[in-house]
């Protein structure tokens, strides 16, 4: 045996390297154990692309080995660093010189005497300057897959069985990677699964709005049609409509109905983020990108990859966050805060809004890209007051829900129940009957549904007559519903949150409430 390599040296770093747990500690062992074997010039690992590699390897071509790790000591190179991963040989195809070769028949290569086969060497004056007299590639073979060529630069001469010695060691290290590689896999897993379970766990702390979509109208019938059709794509859709209509509902529907059912479903309410989280919820962060980043965070594209991402209220979304949203929406890509690595993701995307999203874009706050992405195939969800066939079967859902949950005696609706309830604007909409229905389960324990009394706190109007859309013009609707949260908040006394303020009285979430005071020009009474 020559006096390149020691035996004892590399059995032990053999049993290092085996015992890391991330590929790139493994990676950074080997070049640099084997490196600092005294005639050893330069040690490199190529791999083939993958999504554990960084920069431009992730996604290249599969017949292309990428340059994952280095070290070694120059002699004669002043102001080179054998350390760095760019420059020529970043990226070897197969078949090209000596570790493309390798890559390419599975098969070692020692070259023994460099200076006697230059058609080797693409760098035949560094050679003689750094004195390279032998080299070494080993292919990298896990399962009888590659993964990728390891290559030993020596100043001193390898003879056959010190290549021996290297074809072992490369047995190990590509064991090495591959546990390594696995490792890191369950901890990504485990790390999506916590991501998912906080997600599930904010869900049912939340609540679903509504059990179901529920109705036979008309109006009703031609969304169920449109979702029909539309389900089955990967399509983006847009659904509007008022507050409290059930767009969730449909995103769901839409969702439970289309090949990606067997994934998540994954909903951001864009108006409950503050702006500067806003980029860390959609696509995550790495620990320590800013203050308070304790660990990595899942972002919600990534908890939604292969299923479906509901973005409820998208008009929230600061204009300038928008065009990162545009990007993963055409892209498919995106990196989290703090880290410079692309990630690619399989996502439909579902937006809804109570806004008119394209008077939004005329006035400069919404993007007109962003909104063209998101309006492929728009869907109105129509509001109660055009669907007032449904309201009878609606309300007798809500009381059979209310009457189980709270553990209070069935109360049926009567007829005049059922009047006043069609005579009923409801500017809440379809979660404004469900509140309606449940105070009226508790007021009533258990006796006659008392919807009058319920209706009247709510400082609303009733109707003679059921109110068609048709009748109401858009400024009517506007001073009505202006006229209803005023006196709301006078009967909450100015108190928005909590089950006695005026978001509860109306039906609606706070956050919104406070929206919509702030474009009403709305303050709460100075008694709050």
């Amino acid at each position: 045996m020559g006096n390149s390599l020691a035996v004892e040296p590399l059995l032990s770093l053999a049993v290092t390297v085996t015992s890391e747990q991330h590929v790139e500690s493994v990676l950074r062992n080997i070049v640099q154990g084997l490196a600092s074997q005294p005639a050893v010039a330069l040690t490199r690992i190529w791999l083939l692309p993958s999504s554990d590699l960084p920069g431009l390897c992730h996604g290249d071509l599969p017949d292309c080995l990428c340059l994952v790790a280095s070290a070694g000591t120059p002699l004669n190179s002043p102001g080179e660093d054998w350390s760095s991963l760019q420059g020529q040989f970043a990226r070897v195809p197969f078949h090209v010189g000596k570790v493309g070769q390798v890559a390419a028949t599975r098969n070692p290569i020692l070259v023994k005497d460099v200076a006697a086969k230059s058609d080797w060497i693409v760098r035949p004056d560094w050679a003689k300057r750094e004195g390279i007299r032998s080299f070494a590639g080993h292919p990298l073979m896990f399962r009888e897959k590659l993964l990728g060529v390891m290559g030993v630069f020596s100043r001193e001469p390898l003879d056959d069985q010190e290549v021996i010695w290297l074809g072992l060691f490369a047995n190990q290290a590509a064991v090495a990677i591959a546990n390594a590689r696995a490792f890191e896999e369950v901890e990504r897993l485990r790390r999506e699964l916590e991501g998912e379970n906080d997600y599930l766990q904010e869900r049912v702390q939340q609540g679903f709005e509504f059990g179901e979509i529920l109705g036979t109208g008309r109006a009703l019938k031609d969304v169920l049609r449109q979702i029909r059709v539309v389900a089955p794509t990967d399509t983006t859709v847009l659904i509007g409509g008022e507050s409290g209509t059930g767009k969730e509902l449909v995103a769901r529907a839409i969702h439970d109905l289309s090949r990606r059912r067997s994934h998540p479903l994954i909903t951001v309410n864009c108006a409950s983020i503050p702006r500067e989280l806003f980029e860390s919820e959609f696509f995550g962060h790495v620990k320590g990108a800013f203050t308070g980043a304790l660990r990595d965070r899942i972002g919600r594209f990534q908890l939604a990859d292969k299923g479906t991402l509901f973005l409820d209220e998208v008009g929230e979304i600061p204009l300038e966050l928008q065009s990162k949203l545009l990007r993963v929406l055409q892209e498919g890509t995106f990196e989290r805060v703090g880290e410079d690595r692309a990630r690619r993701v399989d996502v439909r995307v579902i937006a809804a809004t109570n806004r008119d999203l394209f008077d939004e874009v005329d006035a400069g706050r919404f993007r007109r890209d962003l909104y063209f992405r998101l309006c492929v195939f728009p869907l109105r969800m129509p509001p109660l007051r055009e669907r007032l066939e449904d309201v009878r079967i609606l309300a007798e859902h809500f009381e059979q829900l209310a009457s189980k949950r709270l553990k209070i005696p069935h109360a049926p609706l009567t007829h005049s129940d059922l009047e006043l309830l069609g005579s009923y604007a409801w500017p809440g909409n379809v979660r404004e009957l469900q509140n309606v229905i449940e105070r009226a389960v508790i007021i009533s324990q258990g006796g006659p549904l008392q919807v009058d009394v319920v209706l009247g706190p709510c400082g609303t109007k009733l109707h003679s007559a059921p109110v068609r859309a048709s009748v109401l013009s858009k400024d009517e609707m506007k001073r009505r519903e202006r006229e209803n949260i005023l006196k709301a908040l006078e009967h909450s006394k100015g108190k928005i949150y909590g089950p006695d303020g005026a978001a509860a009285i109306l039906g609606m979430k706070p956050t919104t409430l406070t929206s919509r005071m702030k474009k009403m020009k709305l303050q709460a009474p100075q008694s709050a």
